[in-house]
């Protein structure tokens, strides 16, 4: 669980909210020359769109003048924004020097929107960039019709994530398009009858892609009409429904998927848990199995049942504040289950029996099924091969190890193979992912055999390769994703539909998460961002579950419980270690950067009394309020 794949773009030339979960729109940071003279642009009035929802689809401009004057500056085809006198006074101050992408994540909003808005680049990309500053600096109606006008003008245009991947930026308008305007119903916009699919696109081949396009039509709404109220699943037959014991897989006619445990509706609201003592690091060897580890040799395991909560962040536990331990600071927060892997650093069972019988809490527990060359025996160079007989065999073991130990206990939920085998690290699922996808399938059917009573999922790294999976993978029951898209979600159209229509199986997202550090950034703005971040990506969740939207989502694992001081690099000394600020890589956070040991939705505070201080973030309070809703 370390480096995951995220959206950050480099040229090659998502999200809804419950009913109950708004925001009030944000003060502009900055005012418009020239915000268009529509709200709601009718794109026929000033051209036609040509062969919707084919690969030859084309709006073909008639009247450039008047769709320039509805929609305003920085959008596509007005070109007003160089007439804007402060754009002249900022570009006379040599305020717009530099590289359009060294403005992306900068605070002076209205000096990043001249500089997109007048950059060189690709004219999809721009206008996106232009559309998602638009949004930052609160100016959330024309954002709306920026992204509308990519998805119109440029929905072929196609960027490059940080790790090499194709990002198609016409299905990811539509998304923003949805996420805002759900997050902000009182604007009363609609997006209707949108679709930009993308066929092939889950391999490396960009060549090889297929477009069928129909942007849809922005429409004006009463706000109490912008969210589909909740599809009564009672009403619908069920098509199929997979029983594992006490917990079942059922598909409605309208190929919504659900949940249940002992006959109820039940949604994952999962946290990945693996603590640390600050200091300690598997890179040095001196990382200790959690689950067994007593400190201050008192008869408690630390962590899960000897934690304390700093509630004055003042690093020193006074009269108020007694150990209660994880367990019970996790049933507080509304978890239901938690996200463990078996192999050497979680060799107590006992802990997670005790902690669905004392706790009600559930665990996902998986194997690394040759990640890291974990399981396999490899050697990190060149790691696991999927085809080689004696990998497979060790894995085999591996997991069936697993399975064995744990197939009795109610507490296990669902078995989940691998973490994001598909990118490759140690192993060559990307250079051969037909051989590393068909014996997933192979250890699940061996899982079966022995135990018919639990779900098997595979966690894999987003949706890349999702094709391959599709027809490799049939005795998988879920799809798992760690997904890193930022703020908005994870998407409709990007995500959650290519999931429903191209593998046909229940979804959740086995990672999200974000990093409550930013450089130059404030604890408190970093944490607020991390906070909403995760609502943010919990609202997505929901919105695609049983129900609401695509109805494929099962739930998801936050990433993660507290902060791991170790995930960078630490130094082989406490107390000289600190906790890492080196940016790790891009991400869609709050700087633009990934600081992997700033995940923790829970920190460590100094590290004073580690490993049993906790200091609960913001985002440990918004999600409760989420999850412990009725």
């Amino acid at each position: 669980m370390h480096f995951k794949q995220f959206i950050i773009i480099f040229s090659i030339s998502s999200f809804c909210f419950s009913l109950s979960s708004v925001w009030a729109l944000p003060e502009a940071s900055f005012k418009l020359f020239d915000p268009g003279t529509e709200l709601v642009v009718d794109y026929a009035k000033y051209g036609e769109f040509k062969n919707l929802d084919t690969a030859k689809y084309k709006f073909q401009i008639k009247d450039a003048k008047g769709l320039a004057a509805a929609v305003g500056e920085g959008i596509f085809p007005n070109n007003s924004v160089k007439n804007d006198p402060k754009y002249k006074s900022f570009d006379k101050a040599k305020k717009l020097v530099g590289s359009h992408w060294s403005f992306v994540n900068i605070t002076d909003h209205q000096a990043a929107f001249y500089k997109w808005a007048t950059a060189a680049e690709d004219p999809g990309i721009k206008l996106f960039y232009t559309a998602e500053i638009l949004e930052t600096a609160g100016h959330i109606s024309q954002a709306i019709k920026a992204y509308y006008a990519t998805a119109v003008h440029y929905p072929r245009s196609i960027g490059i994530t940080y790790w090499g991947t194709a990002w198609y930026v016409g299905p990811a308008a539509l998304d923003r398009i949805m996420y805002l305007t759900k997050r902000y119903p009182e604007l009363g916009i609609k997006l209707v009858d949108a679709r930009i699919a993308v066929e092939n696109r889950y391999d490396e081949n960009l060549k090889n892609d297929i477009f069928s396009i129909n942007p849809g039509k922005l429409i004006k709404v009463n706000p109490s009409q912008v969210i589909d109220p909740k599809i009564n699943l009672a009403a619908l037959e069920v098509e199929q429904e997979k029983v594992y014991g006490n917990i079942s897989l059922i598909k409605y006619s309208n190929r919504h998927w659900q949940m249940k445990v002992d006959g109820q509706p039940f949604i994952i609201k999962a946290m990945a848990y693996q603590p640390s003592k600050v200091g300690q690091s598997p890179d040095i060897g001196t990382l200790k199995d959690w689950s067994i580890s007593d400190e201050n040799q008192n008869n408690k395991i630390d962590s899960p049942y000897d934690s304390w909560v700093d509630k004055n962040r003042n690093n020193i536990q006074e009269g108020d504040e007694p150990a209660v331990g994880d367990f019970q600071i996790m049933k507080d927060m509304g978890v239901n289950v938690v996200r463990v892997y078996h192999h050497d650093f979680v060799r107590n069972k006992q802990v997670f029996v005790d902690l669905y019988k004392t706790y009600g809490i559930r665990i996902i527990i998986g194997d690394f099924l040759g990640m890291y060359a974990v399981g396999s025996k490899a050697d990190w160079i060149p790691g696991t091969d999927y085809s080689n007989p004696e990998h497979q065999s060790n894995m085999l073991d591996s997991v069936m190890k697993m399975v064995n130990n744990y197939k009795d206990e109610p507490c296990v939920l669902m078995w989940v193979l691998g973490n994001e085998n598909n990118y490759g690290i140690a192993n060559n699922s990307q250079k051969n992912p037909e051989a590393y996808y068909h014996f997933v399938n192979e250890v699940a059917k061996k899982i079966k055999e022995v135990d018919p009573y639990h779900p098997v999922a595979l966690c894999n790294g987003d949706i890349h390769f999702l094709d391959i999976f599709a027809d490799n993978c049939p005795d998988i029951d879920v799809l798992g994703a760690n997904s890193y898209r930022g703020k908005h979600g994870f998407g409709y159209y990007n995500l959650w539909l290519p999931i429903k229509e191209v593998a046909d199986k229940p979804a959740m997202i086995t990672e999200y998460g974000c990093p409550s550090y930013g450089h130059r950034y404030s604890r408190e703005y970093a944490e607020d961002f991390q906070a909403d971040y995760l609502v943010s990506n919990w609202q997505d969740i929901i919105q695609n579950s049983a129900g609401y939207g695509t109805g494929n989502a099962l739930g998801g694992v936050v990433f993660e419980f507290v902060d791991e001081w170790w995930k960078t690099g630490a130094p082989p000394g406490f107390p000289d270690i600190i906790q890492d600020v080196t940016p790790n890589c891009g991400g869609p956070f709050v700087d633009g950067w990934y600081y992997e040991e700033w995940f923790g939705i829970t920190s460590q505070g100094d590290a004073t009394d580690s490993p049993f201080m906790r200091q609960l973030k913001k985002s440990y309070f918004e999600l409760q309020k989420i999850w412990l809703e009725k």
